[in-house]
């Protein structure tokens, strides 16, 4: 930082005072919401700091500008999380902007109108930001990581105040995504129930009347829940919504959608084409796909195993595993349009000894008791239409399409 002389210490504090109360008494919300965004690097928020770290007395310009209202309780701890963000104090920072952010809520109950809701976005961004980098702090001096929960908490508080009658009920989706966003990053994503049934439930709210922006994140986490509960019609129509609805050009939130909506699409026998999984960077699907599409276990095994880190984190492993008996049905399909070109009378009886010898070449040792099994799974699950007779180890399939499709539906739906 260049040398900052006292007097123009004081002129950038006395600038931003005065910015501060133009924009509340003009009601800008644009404006205001630019002097709060702590994390965002702004310039003048950054010079705002180096001032505050020069000038001590800051405190006595606040009360000077801040004779006939409360505002100065948002700027005296919003001073302070400034100062602390721009030495790296990243605790203590949030602290301050919890503080805040606390006295805004209480002065923003009281504006009848909506006109700060874009302050309120940036302070429900900030608050998330903030804690997280908070606990990272926490967590590198052996402590136990806690802002985040807090400010949960504090969005739960912002989320009451906008989930009235009044035209501030058009924020609670935006806030709304605020809290799933704390809530996956804690990993207690069960309460996110209590806020979809007020968001999906009460008749104050019109999904329709939310901004787009709001909607596609909405139904991007929601559809995420959809999966992790294996309700993949429900994640299927959430996740599409959101893809269809994305700006095209947001490339990486598009690829954040179909990480989730393609295992979806699989599971209801959906299979993406290649250049989809090129064009996001999603190459982690391509030996999936490329074994449902050829029957082969013991690729859909192989791609499993060599990108299991990354399906557990996304936690899709055990979506993709559940693929294999689509796999099996692919792999006695392809064995009966073999024998059927060999001898069509006798393509629908299937030796259970034929497909023992296919797995052992994909070096899949089972022997013919296990695959009776798998078959048997494959015909309870309409995967497969036919029949065993039991003692001479035969599959016979049905004449009249023995290999149904799921046709968008869930295995045995």
């Amino acid at each position: 930082m260049a040398y900052l002389s006292m007097g123009e210490a004081h002129r950038r504090i006395s600038d931003y005072l005065n910015r501060f109360f133009d924009a509340v008494t003009s009601q800008d919300g644009s404006s205001l919401r630019q002097l709060l965004s702590v994390s965002s690097d702004y310039p003048h928020l950054l010079s705002l700091a180096d001032a505050l770290n020069v000038f001590q007395d800051a405190n006595r310009l606040i009360k000077q500008a801040d004779r006939y209202s409360q505002l100065g309780e948002i700027i005296g701890p919003l001073f302070r999380c400034l100062q602390n963000y721009r030495t790296g104090h990243l605790v203590d920072a949030y602290n301050a902007f919890e503080k805040s952010a606390n006295a805004f809520l209480q002065e923003f109950r009281n504006w009848e109108s909506a006109w700060a809701m874009e302050a309120v976005y940036v302070i429900a961004y900030e608050i998330r930001v903030l804690a997280e980098k908070a606990d990272r702090e926490l967590a590198s001096y052996g402590k136990t990581p806690e802002k985040l929960k807090g400010a949960g908490s504090f969005l739960m508080k912002v989320f009451g105040a906008l989930a009235g009658k009044g035209p501030k009920r058009v924020g609670a989706l935006h806030v709304t995504c605020q809290l799933f966003k704390v809530y996956f990053k804690l990993g207690t994503v069960h309460l996110c129930r209590s806020v979809i049934r007020s968001i999906e439930t009460a008749r104050i709210f019109d999904f329709e009347e939310f901004p787009v922006r709001d909607k596609v994140t909405y139904m991007y986490y929601t559809g995420r829940l959809e999966v992790f509960n294996e309700n993949f019609i429900a994640a299927d129509q959430k996740l599409t919504y959101a893809l269809m609805h994305c700006n095209p050009q947001r490339e990486r939130n598009i690829r954040m959608i179909l990480k989730y909506l393609i295992p979806v699409k699989l599971s209801i026998g959906i299979l993406p084409q290649s250049w989809l999984l090129d064009k996001y960077n999603l190459v982690e699907y391509n030996d999936v796909v490329r074994a449902l599409r050829r029957g082969d276990l013991r690729l859909l095994r192989h791609a499993l195993q060599e990108h299991e880190d990354r399906f557990l984190r996304s936690g899709v492993y055990l979506v993709l595993e559940k693929l294999e008996l689509q796999v099996y049905q692919r792999l006695v399909k392809k064995i009966y349009i073999i024998q059927k070109q060999r001898d069509p009378s006798k393509a629908h009886q299937i030796k259970l000894d034929v497909i023992v010898k296919v797995l052992k070449w994909l070096e899949m040792d089972m022997d013919v008791d296990e695959v009776e099994c798998i078959m048997a799974i494959l015909i309870h699950k309409n995967l497969v239409k036919g029949y065993f007779a039991h003692k001479s180890k035969v599959a016979v399939l049905s004449k009249q399409d023995p290999f149904p499709k799921l046709n968008g539906k869930p295995v045995n739906s």
